[in-house]
């Protein structure tokens, strides 16, 4: 499966030989974005809410050392091992991919205005449409509440889906997130994990 897009693989230019980024170089990575990692077809979009600056000086989704999503994904069976923030790209030969409700970085999703998220709630279904996840898994629960209008919504799958595709909720997997232990996040990702696989064996997650 390619995306027909460019792919993240290659660390963001400037950074040192280590692949890590200065403290200078964070900071100067606020308001950029990094492209999705997305094809048509793929079996989960997951969408974070939008690039913490660790990530947008890297390039890499989720990079910040801390971030619970890759462990949480390959513990919910969703990969065959940990994949690390560099190799994003190895998601999509596993029908996965990843995108953002709102692509400007921030140091903190706090920083994002209701406006942002209700606009990125909006683009995502419009990429919804034209890529045809069978499900879209939306990382960070407050931040789904805002964009879609959902105020009430919990963690777990939604009703109604979104475009087309079986649509779920997960616990946004940020360090700073003490409400979920890896443990439980974990759990969180294989709970969708299960549903994605019962969808599969039945034909459709629609």
């Amino acid at each position: 499966m390619t995306a027909g897009l460019p792919t993240t693989r290659r660390p963001a230019a400037g950074l040192p030989t280590t692949g890590r980024p200065t403290p200078a170089q964070v900071a100067a990575a606020a308001g950029r974005t990094i492209p999705d990692l997305i094809a048509p077809g793929l079996r989960v979009l997951f969408c974070g809410i939008n690039p913490g600056l660790y990530s947008a000086a890297t390039g890499h989704h989720f990079a910040r050392p801390g971030n619970r999503f890759w462990p949480a994904l390959h513990r919910a069976g969703f990969t065959p091992h940990q994949v690390r923030p560099a190799d994003q790209a190895d998601l999509l030969t596993h029908g996965l991919g990843i995108t953002n409700l709102v692509a400007r970085s921030t140091a903190r999703a706090d920083e994002l205005t209701d406006d942002e998220l209700l606009a990125g709630g909006r683009e995502l279904t419009a990429k919804v449409r034209r890529y045809r996840p069978e499900w879209v898994a939306v990382v960070g629960v407050t931040a789904y509440r805002t964009a879609f209008g959902r105020r009430q919504a919990v963690v777990g799958r939604q009703t109604g889906g979104l475009a087309g595709a079986g649509l779920w909720v997960l616990p946004n997997p940020s360090g700073l997130n003490a409400h979920y232990t890896a443990d439980t996040l974990a759990a969180a990702f294989a709970a969708l994990r299960i549903a994605v696989r019962a969808a599969g064996s039945r034909g459709s997650a629609r």
